[in-house]
């Protein structure tokens, strides 16, 4: 179970209303960024909260070979908070998630980031 476990906390995001309030946005966004640095996605799950005509934010999981990144927006704070979670079974993907994590955080343009790394597990011998 040894892995690297990344959460951030973006405040005051200065990206499209549309990434804050689109499911759609959100989801494209997600895949994107997990498929560039070599994050295999093997399930998803996103949800709008609001209405068609009153979209209220967006809430996302990428199930990924590797973990998982689940992500959620609050655009009424102009806030995002998400968790991205790497096992490190088989190679070392930390490179893979730090990257992915700091892409993320980059699309949201956010004035303010909380972020903790969190190292799971122990390593094998």
């Amino acid at each position: 179970m040894n892995g690297l476990h990344l959460i951030a906390e973006l405040h005051d995001c200065k990206c499209a209303p549309r990434l804050l309030r689109s499911v759609d946005a959100l989801r494209e966004l997600c895949l994107t960024i997990c498929a560039a640095p070599g994050l295999t996605p093997v399930g998803q799950v996103f949800h709008q909260f609001g209405s068609a005509k009153a979209p209220a934010g967006a809430t996302g999981a990428v199930i990924l070979a590797e973990s998982h990144l689940a992500v959620h927006t609050w655009p009424e704070l102009n806030a995002v908070t998400l968790d991205l979670y790497v096992c490190n079974f088989s190679q070392d993907n930390s490179v893979a998630a730090r990257s992915a994590c700091a892409r993320l955080i980059d699309a949201f343009i956010p004035e303010r980031v909380e972020q903790r790394e969190i190292v799971r597990g122990s390593c094998p011998k």
